[in-house]
């Protein structure tokens, strides 16, 4: 029992490291001080102050917008190439084409933000587009990096999902591409779901990338707040990441309530790959 005991603390220990600042900066987002140390009664002044911030909510739209463009291409992408590498066997090239499609996965951002500010320029150069840098600049950069992270999530549900139905549907005559639209396509709708709100957040969260392939007026959320935070954190930052945090708890709250509500509706037995439905 003391064993038990002991391994509770050190997991209650654990989730207190992890959770415990995030539910000070939530408390102190509603500081009425501007010191972020120092207790000074309850107020909402400093949502006020966020939502009069211009350039602020100019960042924070430009980031959700490149973050959902980035997300929709690297999903495209990263399909096509999970696909082509869980169902096409062995072609000329592969391990060549497996290993660029996972180079993002190991290679640090930095080597990854110069390489792509380097592509553009010599694109512009040559081609005169992209034109400058800016919000087209990082999404491609972005939808470039979440691609392998797609391609891997959806090369896995590949791998431990049965074929039968679309080898079913085509012993019943469908041409290649109807199997893969009507059969294949929603058997992978969890993981491009899962690969789609993957990209979406790296796109959100990424600071070294964007900051090689930005330009003038085109700065993203985690720009701003890192340029920010070099003159110290505010209640404003606060107010900001707790707004942040309602809406990932709001997210997964309702991603729950689906999980819950198709579980009740199976009557609790959930369908592997689709072969229950055969």
């Amino acid at each position: 029992m003391s064993g038990r005991g002991a391994l509770l603390g050190w997991l209650l220990a654990g989730y207190a490291f992890l959770y415990a600042p995030i539910a000070f900066l939530v408390a102190f987002s509603f500081n009425d001080a501007k010191l972020v140390t120092a207790w000074a009664g309850f107020s909402w002044r400093w949502y006020g102050v966020l939502f009069a911030d211009e350039a602020l909510l100019r960042a924070a739209f430009l980031s959700l917008r490149i973050a959902v463009a980035s997300a929709t291409l690297a999903t495209v992408v990263g399909t096509l190439c999970g696909v082509a590498l869980a169902r096409f066997g062995r072609f000329r090239g592969r391990g060549a084409f497996d290993a660029a499609v996972a180079a993002p996965l190991v290679l640090p951002e930095v080597i990854t933000g110069l390489s792509l500010l380097l592509l553009f320029v010599a694109m512009d150069q040559a081609f005169g587009w992209p034109a400058g840098r800016g919000a087209l600049t990082v999404t491609l950069a972005h939808a470039s990096v979440s691609v392998a992270y797609v391609a891997v999530v959806v090369r896995a549900r590949l791998a431990g999902m049965t074929p039968v139905l679309e080898e079913a549907a085509a012993d019943l005559y469908a041409p290649p591409a109807e199997v893969f639209r009507r059969v294949t396509l929603p058997l992978l709708a969890p993981a491009l779901a899962s690969g789609w709100l993957l990209a979406f957040t790296l796109s959100l969260d990424d600071v070294v990338v964007a900051s090689f392939t930005s330009g003038p007026g085109a700065s993203t959320l985690p720009m701003v707040v890192f340029s920010m935070l070099r003159l110290g954190t505010t209640p404003e930052l606060y107010a900001l990441a707790t707004l942040i945090v309602l809406a990932v708890a709001a997210i997964l709250l309702l991603g729950l309530w689906l999980q819950r509500s198709n579980a009740a509706a199976s009557g609790g037995q959930p369908i592997a790959g689709g072969a229950g439905r055969l």
